[in-house]
């Protein structure tokens, strides 16, 4: 992971209303905000908890606050963790963002769009790699 730049960190309060949270994410355009208090990663509030914890269950975001709907058992991974460990831990848990800690420190958020966005960007410095070795040229 270490050669992507982490993401900013837009974070929200548990008393913070699920509108301000909306509002913070379409805003940043991003699909969840972490939910920090005393310094302290306490949550994450995603689109899907939006979706499945507010709307389903006929809540109203301007009166529901984000302690009420958050995810409070938060996964995260360390800054030196692999992409591919991110990827599985992502795939196994059914969660599209990872917070990313330094030695228990909060430091940034990675999503699934960042994790395709590295497989991609390797799978093609690989076949430029490829390509140069079958056509002889050295490769930089």
């Amino acid at each position: 992971m270490g050669k992507k730049p982490i993401n900013a960190l837009w974070s929200v309060t548990s008393y913070n209303t699920v509108f301000e949270a909306l509002e913070l994410m379409a805003e940043k355009n991003i699909g969840a905000v972490l939910v920090i208090e005393d310094d302290e990663l306490i949550g994450i509030f995603s689109e899907r908890d939006y979706a499945r914890k507010v709307v389903l269950q006929g809540r109203a975001s301007r009166d529901t606050i984000i302690g009420d709907v958050m995810t409070s058992r938060v996964i995260t991974v360390e800054i030196d963790q692999k992409i591919e460990e991110c990827m599985q831990i992502m795939s196994d848990r059914h969660i599209r963002h990872l917070p990313v800690n330094r030695g228990g420190k909060l430091v940034g958020i990675i999503s699934i769009n960042d994790i395709v966005s590295a497989i991609i960007s390797e799978q093609k410095e690989h076949i430029n790699t490829l390509e140069s070795y079958i056509a002889g040229v050295p490769y930089v």
